[in-house]
């Protein structure tokens, strides 16, 4: 029996053809064949010309999203097993070595597994999936990725899901946290960038980690080392800290005096905790603020820092919030310049796709012509490249970090 068609209209299909992965519901003409939602379909274009196969769930605004651009090319074992492998032998050779300890093995449309993320935590690995169709596939691939570690020799004690976001619901799916398989310690101690933090997988934010980030905190570590070359004491701000990333590493990079704010009492008290796991604790110290309010009650009482960084959650999950996120953005990091001494740092960045670099780099020049501040950039940095951008999939590139040399206006 044939395979259902869906077959767009004329002049439809934009994003598919110049390489993304989604086809919209309002895209599509006809629906020819009898399917359920999560079923394999090919994808015509009004001419009938044959562009892929992808599943299709009409649930969701992302009717269809595609598997593979050859229409003759059977979804089975043998598929995802070279799928799996490709992502796999990527991030051998883009990671720095050592650092395939943590990181992410599975990133959705970018490795063209669309809906699904896998990120390994040691001998752990957290599975997140968003897709109804690729739900069908997860424990498979699940199967296929411990059977393609062990042939390097890396043997994995558990799995856990963490498909617990709300937009599952889009899908027709419910939030879901649990076990695929037998049950293990959830707590999971790994390393990055030498720093050791405890992993709760089953609590921590996203699949308990954020793993994006590992390149760019390093990278502070560089301006901390050159600091300490001809500055006696240098003293951090890390602001948004959740599990003390960047203060630990500024920390670990010699910095004297680093603290780390964040709301969460539970990220203070795991943040803490990985400060003396780290034998940092007295130089890097947490607190529960609220950034905002805090950051001007620090420029009242005089307070100046060597480097300041700002890695605050998204402000806009949708394109429609973008305008307030322009506002929060630029109130933030106004508050933020304030407090950088004259020829100190101050890094800051945005984790959603919907600040465009553009517009993100707009606000920034904004906010310094504000407060009157001159900014001498020192590097722009996106996500970390376990974390791929598939150029066509807006949705995979969503994190700019920039890091500027901060002079006061003269």
């Amino acid at each position: 029996m044939s395979e259902p068609i869906v077959t767009l209209k004329k002049g439809e299909g934009r994003t598919i053809k110049a390489g993304g992965a989604w086809v919209f519901d309002n895209e599509v003409a006809t629906i020819e064949g009898h399917f359920k939602n999560g079923d394999v379909v090919e994808v015509h274009d009004f001419d009938g010309y044959r562009m892929g196969r992808g599943f299709i769930n009409q649930n969701s605004k992302i009717r269809v999203r595609m598997m593979s651009r050859n229409p003759e090319q059977m979804i089975d074992d043998a598929f995802l097993e070279k799928r799996v492998r490709d992502a796999w032998n990527y991030r051998k050779v883009v990671m720095h070595e050592g650092d395939l300890n943590c990181c992410r093995v599975i990133f959705g449309e970018a490795d063209w597994l669309p809906g699904l993320v896998v990120d390994k935590y040691a001998d752990v690995l957290v599975v997140e999936c968003l897709a109804l169709g690729m739900d069908r596939f997860k424990e498979k691939i699940v199967d296929i990725l411990k059977k393609v570690m062990a042939e390097d020799g890396i043997v994995i004690k558990g799995v856990y899901e963490r498909s617990d976001a709300p937009v599952r619901k889009k899908e027709g799916l419910e939030p879901y946290k649990g076990f695929i398989g037998d049950e293990f310690d959830t707590n999971v101690e790994i390393v990055e960038n030498g720093i050791h933090y405890m992993v709760d997988v089953v609590n921590g934010q996203k699949t308990g980690f954020f793993l994006d980030q590992k390149y760019n905190r390093l990278a502070m570590q560089g301006i901390i080392s050159g600091l300490k070359r001809s500055d006696e004491h240098v003293k951090a701000l890390d602001c948004f800290t959740h599990m003390g990333t960047f203060a630990l590493n500024m920390g670990l990079a010699g910095a004297d005096e680093v603290t780390g704010l964040d709301i969460s009492e539970y990220a203070v008290s795991q943040a803490t905790a990985n400060s003396e796991r780290n034998g940092l604790s007295d130089r890097v110290k947490f607190r529960a603020a609220n950034v905002l309010d805090e950051l001007p009650r620090l420029y009242e009482a005089g307070e100046k820092y060597d480097v300041l960084v700002l890695d605050p959650p998204a402000f806009t999950k949708s394109r429609e919030a973008t305008k307030n996120a322009i506002k929060g953005y630029r109130e933030i990091n106004m508050k933020g310049l304030k407090l950088v001494r004259d020829g100190g740092y101050f890094a800051t960045c945005s984790c959603s796709h919907f600040m465009t670099q553009d517009l993100f780099i707009e606000v920034i020049g904004q906010a310094a012509k504000a407060v009157h501040k001159r900014l001498r950039q020192v590097e722009f940095r996106t996500q970390a490249p376990d974390h791929p951008i598939l150029w066509a999939s807006d949705e995979s590139y969503y994190l700019k970090f920039l890091t500027f040399q901060v002079r006061d206006e003269k």
